[in-house]
């Protein structure tokens, strides 16, 4: 397999980015990491004839923490988010999906704004994201917008993002007080594997234990990262124990949309959707403290 014959353009700066992406779209695709743009050329997956590199905004890059929580630049690669300092404590559910991802060499240039525009539904990173309530902010010459994660990915490989309009970074809140999230996944084998099926999960505990709040994320098993909203209620007013864990499970894997691949079954996935489930409230209890 090789690259097809393609023009790279080499932005400086948003606005030329932006400028690039209106003037040759839909012939054009960004350039990051590129880590999924040259496999998919080189499978041709699509063809196109213009690629948009990134590499020299320095604006796009980067993990800062402000009052109202941690801001992701879009070419934060997998390892700067791994290795920061600032992913602990509340935090510590991202680190679930980056320490698993792929290899060194290729979370060395595997972007966080490419694993999440990317729109794969077995990519790690949107389903803890969107566990966490984060935000994902769009940048084009026309202005710029914020929106919920869970809304812009639309379908596999597909985004809202407009034509001119590139996503330059995630906002993660800041989480409230006795908060906890976790990322359980699995794959098929210890290294470079792609998840099977994950899920991530955040609770908020009032005084007493009980739920106060609680979002469960499903991945691989739908065409999007999938918002269980019955594993939400199933939780909501009681104690995070074994008993509740199991319906949550169970409302989980009654959500999931799972096919059958080279990597298992439906029936499969919906196995584990049960099981990690279960496992990811667990851990996101005992980080909220119980």
């Amino acid at each position: 397999m090789h690259v097809p014959s393609l023009e790279v353009h080499k932005a400086a700066t948003l606005q030329e980015a932006s400028a690039l992406l209106d003037r040759y779209a839909p012939d054009v695709r960004l350039l990051a990491g590129g880590t999924d743009v040259l496999v998919d050329l080189k499978s041709a997956r699509y063809a196109v004839g213009h690629l948009v590199a990134l590499g020299a905004i320095s604006s796009l890059r980067g993990i800062a923490q402000g009052r109202n929580g941690l801001r992701i630049g879009a070419l934060t690669t997998v390892t700067e988010l791994d290795r920061s300092p600032l992913v602990a404590g509340a935090y510590a559910a991202l680190r679930d999906a980056t320490s698993q991802m792929a290899t060194p060499q290729v979370r060395n240039a595997a972007t966080v704004g490419g694993n999440v525009a990317g729109a794969v539904p077995c990519a790690d990173l949107p389903p803890v994201l969107i566990a966490m309530g984060a935000t994902a902010f769009a940048w084009s010459a026309m202005g710029e917008r914020t929106l919920p994660l869970e809304d812009l990915i639309v379908g596999p490989r597909r985004t809202i993002l407009r034509g001119d309009e590139l996503l330059a970074a995630i906002d993660v809140p800041a989480p409230p007080p006795r908060f906890g999230a976790a990322y359980a996944r699995f794959g098929l084998r210890a290294a470079n594997s792609i998840a099977v099926a994950g899920v991530a999960a955040a609770v908020a505990l009032n005084n007493d234990g009980t739920v106060a709040s609680a979002r469960v994320v499903l991945c691989a098993v739908a065409p999007v990262p999938k918002l269980s909203k019955a594993a939400a209620r199933a939780l909501l007013g009681r104690v995070l124990d074994d008993a509740a864990c199991v319906q949550a499970a169970a409302a989980a894997t009654a959500e999931a949309e799972p096919i059958s691949d080279l990597r298992g079954s439906a029936e499969y996935r919906r196995r584990l959707v049960s099981t990690l489930t279960r496992r990811a409230l667990l851990a996101a209890r005992q980080r909220a403290g119980r």
